[in-house]
């Protein structure tokens, strides 16, 4: 019997809510078979089974808030029909080698104890739903080297984001498992540690045990366990540490005390306490009181902000995209007057449903129509670019400034939706991506990309191509122009600005061109999509 403790499940995050539980207190469960959904301030995280096993209790409610590195619910090893309540689960494969012959039973948040050298494993939790294996792209520690609670210990990638791995406790750090660059598997050992407590000379020990247990009132613990933790994200402390504080100088405006990054930086703020004889402190107080701007130094320094999470994903896959993609920008303007009048039309009937109507559900489905005549934009290309792969379902994605970063969320099979399927759709996706609430499943699969950069009020860009897709376009705004009608006179027209950009590995220039011709076809007359609607 042990406990299943909540896993680090983003960096920064320490607490979540228990949004659903998928099992019942007596359910047999699979091995990575779902048991409980949890909500962070970035995504909605799906917790999978350890292992096979019954579930003997569930730690909270639904609506609780979890934290981290605490107990989330009470699994029994079951092997065939007959359960093991007091047997440890066996060790992986990777443990018992990186154990050697020593017999692992598990600890605590995530780590496996070997009782032969006292040294423990840190056991790579789950990072993410469907995430198997991440790549060590940087050690923050050597080994041999000293670390303290929720120290960042290394940076691992996965396909979705950077992740920042912190120590569980304090301790040395006596291996680290993998080199840079190398393939990390979730549920593995990532680093050994012997923990501070087991790590003290055998005459501390003898006295330790020596001295009497109760401490007096007045007494202050200087033994790690004992202290009492000042509540703060790992990103916080780091911060803390930058800039040579200490963490309990700073005044937490955060739930029961925690320090957030805001308090840090306004205990920056603070001016420094003068000295208090002579002129010169006289001096020095007149100068921070007679002005309300900061000193000197402190307009000179540089304001450093790593990129992480979201970012830090962004920033690799954009780099990838872009140096190893050739990429073939097309850019058209499109006359959307007569679209805006229809959707005027329908405005109110698609309201009456309970449906926002939106220029995007016209302009994805003309997407999806226009794919159906010209299906290279809609493909893959294999790695060593011998072939190309049609994809059968057109899945628009759409680029949304989210809580937790660029977040491109997509709408499933277009082509066989109506437009108030669409639009149901894009209302769904837009408000779960700017809450940071937009699930695993939404973000996977996409096929063609649009960015709506005409709703801050550009014009023409030069998009990145979200790799494997082949073309992305970016929207411009629309906006009122003069044009030549059939007779020769000058009129207002909606005009619509559109930047394509096409892996010019499969995409030539006339293909772009025939297939945006026929996209803006649909937009300029939108009845004509009548004829093609299942």
């Amino acid at each position: 019997m042990s406990d299943f403790i909540l896993p680090d499940i983003g960096e920064g995050i320490v607490e979540c809510e228990l949004v659903k539980w998928l099992v019942s207190e007596g359910d047999v469960i699979e091995e990575d078979q779902p048991v409980a959904e949890v909500m962070t301030d970035k995504a909605l995280v799906e917790i999978p089974a350890p292992y096979k096993g019954k579930v003997t209790r569930l730690y909270h409610k639904e609506g609780d808030i979890a934290k981290v590195h605490a107990p989330l619910f009470e699994l029994v090893e079951v092997d065939g029909d007959s359960e093991k309540d007091a047997a440890p689960p066996a060790p992986s494969k990777e443990a018992e080698a990186g154990t050697k012959e020593a017999e692992p039973v598990q600890g605590t948040a995530g780590t496996t104890t070997t009782n032969s050298d006292e040294t423990e494993d840190f056991i790579l939790p789950d990072i993410g739903e469907g995430i198997v294996e991440c790549e060590v792209v940087e050690w923050r520690v050597a080994e041999g080297d000293e670390i303290e609670e929720d120290q960042p210990v290394v940076d691992v990638m996965t396909d979705k984001a950077m992740v920042e791995i912190t120590a569980p406790k304090a301790g040395r750090v006596t291996r680290l498992y993998h080199k840079q660059q190398e393939m990390a598997r979730v549920h593995s050992p990532l680093f050994a540690f012997i923990p501070r407590d087991r790590d003290e000379p055998t005459e501390a020990k003898a006295e330790s045990k020596a001295a009497p247990e109760p401490l007096p009132a007045t007494a202050k613990p200087v033994s790690t366990g004992a202290r009492q933790r000042i509540p703060a994200s790992p990103a916080v402390r780091r911060l803390v540490r930058e800039h040579d504080l200490n963490l309990a100088d700073i005044a937490g405006s955060g739930k029961d005390g925690r320090v957030l990054k805001a308090d840090v930086l306004a205990h920056l703020d603070k001016p420094t306490a003068p000295a208090q004889s002579g002129e010169g402190a006289g001096e020095s107080q007149q100068a921070s009181q007679g002005s309300g701007r900061r000193m000197p130094e402190r307009e000179q320094e540089v304001r450093i902000e790593p990129i992480k999470g979201m970012k830090a994903a962004m920033a690799r896959s954009m780099v990838k995209s872009a140096t190893t993609i050739p990429h073939f920008i097309y850019s058209e303007d499109i006359d959307v007057t007569d679209l805006l009048k229809l959707r005027e039309q329908l405005k109110s009937e698609a309201e009456a449903r309970g449906s926002r109507l939106t220029l995007m559900p016209f302009v994805m489905k003309a997407m999806a129509l226009a794919v159906q005549e010209f299906p290279v934009l809609n493909s893959r290309v294999n790695d060593d670019v011998t072939e190309i792969h049609y994809l059968p379902n057109c899945n628009i994605g759409m680029a949304v400034d989210g809580k937790a970063g660029l977040m491109v969320p997509n709408v499933k099979s277009v082509e066989s939706l109506s437009l108030l399927g669409i639009a149901d759709e894009v209302a769904r996706l837009t408000e779960a991506a700017r809450s940071g609430r937009v699930s695993q499943e939404d973000l996977k699969g996409g096929t063609i990309t649009i960015s709506n950069i005409g709703a801050l009020g550009g014009t023409y860009a030069s998009p990145i191509i979200n790799a494997p897709e082949v073309a992305i376009v970016a929207l411009g705004r629309t906006q009122k122009l003069p044009r030549f009608d059939a007779n020769g006179q000058v009129v207002e027209r909606a005009i619509m600005t559109v930047s394509w950009a096409g892996d010019h590995r499969i995409i030539d220039g006339g293909t772009i061109a025939r297939f945006c011709n026929r996209w803006k076809g649909y937009m300029e007359s939108p009845q004509s999509m009548l004829l093609h609607l299942g």
